[in-house]
């Protein structure tokens, strides 16, 4: 029997990693972001990211010189890259950096120039390497397969950006960089990752993502087609990044592009986990659709920026071009349970802790019941179903408590056995008290 080494880590129903079965009337349920109203400074650009860190959030994005009548093509002279900042997530600024000459354009929040076409899709990070040096703590690639592929940049502010090297770090005629390519530190992985857009031929030419790995953010692994395509599917951008919240659970928001709808797009729902070189679609289905107004219904009309982040406690916000959606925190997917309920039962995992905290949310009728099993489903004395309380209300973190103590089991094998009526449960995590 295999048993999963959980740890701490934070569950999420974004996958059936931890799902030994279901029953009755319960199913994993894809939630859909709420569309905000639109807020001053926000731009219609078709790749950008978005950082959070001490309570700034820093948005980078591809701009054009107002100057520029030359063609547009990827990586063109007239494109830069620049920087907006906010103290909330909602409200943009453009501040006055003066930092690159524009030749006249008054653009002053440029951070950087078309250099080696990296402006096109230049997507940064903030490195987590537990060594990294304070000089290299923002990293970025950006390039164009065009351009001889994708560049290397660090910088020690965010703002002031140097070349790594003078060749591209990733490069190869069989690929297409003309898209939004991200890489991050991996705290699971212990390396760097970067995801970017290739090609998937086995269907016929589409366009599709692969992943690589590198030890030093200059030398990468070959990479390794990922082929999350649905038959017939275009993958535009991956998004992919790890959760803020569950770091080995890594997120994708990628645009999915229809050319025989002229050109449409929206926006996708995939998953992996730390190592993998494959994506969970366990949802196939749009998670955000180009809407009401027509002009989202045209191409690069719907471009997730990368990255996910906090804007509250009880909220995360994810930016499509000029919009703004936002989800309950972990509230990517849910295990649902309808009004008849049902239940899940996890795989065995080792118990690292003392206290079940859940992420739920109940009607007023609902309920959602949590059981302690050992691996070989039986249910453990003082953490059966009739030995705790139902869990009723909404809640991003609350503790099931029982007449037994889980901490008894810590270092052994357990399950959880959810049943749920007329409610969902976000996530959950096994942790240590404390008090």
């Amino acid at each position: 029997m295999d048993v999963i080494r959980q740890g701490t880590r934070r569950e999420l129903f974004v996958d059936d990693h931890m799902v030994e079965r279901m029953r009755g009337d319960v199913h994993l349920h894809l939630h859909t972001p709420v569309l905000t109203p639109r807020t001053p400074g926000a731009a219609q650009v078709c790749y950008s990211t978005v950082l959070y860190e001490g309570g700034i959030y820093r948005r980078y994005q591809r701009a054009v010189r107002r100057s520029y009548r030359g063609e547009r093509f990827d990586g063109h002279p007239g494109e830069y890259t620049e920087y907006l900042e906010s103290s909330d997530g909602v409200r943009w600024k453009r501040p006055a950096l003066d930092l690159v000459d524009l030749d006249g354009d008054p653009s002053r929040n440029a951070v950087l120039d078309g250099t080696a076409r990296s402006s096109h899709n230049f997507t940064p990070f903030i490195d987590d390497h537990p060594r990294v040096r304070s000089a290299r703590r923002y990293k970025a690639l950006g390039g164009v397969h065009s351009g001889g592929g994708l560049y290397a940049w660090t910088s020690r502010d965010g703002l002031r950006w140097t070349k790594l090297r003078a060749k591209p770090v990733i490069a190869s005629k069989a690929f297409a960089f003309d898209s939004q390519n991200v890489s991050f530190w991996s705290s699971e992985e212990g390396q760097y990752v970067c995801y970017f857009r290739t090609w998937e031929t086995s269907h016929g030419w589409l366009r599709s993502i692969s992943r690589c790995t590198s030890d030093d953010f200059v030398h990468w692994s070959e990479p390794v087609a990922m082929d999350p395509n649905q038959p017939g599917e275009h993958l535009y951008t991956s998004g992919t990044h790890p959760y803020f919240r569950a770091p080995h659970i890594y997120i994708a928001l990628p645009t999915r592009f229809v050319p025989e709808r002229g050109n449409s797009t929206d926006v996708l729902f995939m998953s992996s986990r730390a190592g993998q070189t494959h994506y969970a679609r366990t949802f196939t289905q749009a998670f955000i659709r180009p809407g009401l107004d027509e002009r989202r219904w045209g191409n690069r009309a719907n471009y997730a920026a990368w990255r996910v982040v906090p804007t509250s406690a009880q909220e995360m916000s994810m930016y499509v071009n000029d919009r703004r959606y936002v989800l309950r925190t972990d509230g990517f997917a849910s295990l649902r349970g309808g009004a008849r309920g049902g239940e899940l039962l996890t795989r065995p995992f080792v118990c690292a802790g003392d206290q079940l905290c859940v992420n739920f949310s109940t009607s007023a009728a609902g309920s959602v019941g949590v059981e302690v099993r050992d691996a070989e489903n039986r249910p453990l004395t003082g953490l059966a179903l009739k030995d705790g309380e139902p869990l009723v209300g909404d809640a991003i973190e609350r503790t099931v408590r029982w007449k037994g103590a889980l901490g008894a089991f810590v270092g052994k094998p357990v399950r959880l056995r959810f049943v749920v009526r007329d409610a969902d449960v976000y996530a959950w995590n096994i942790e240590s008290n404390a008090e």
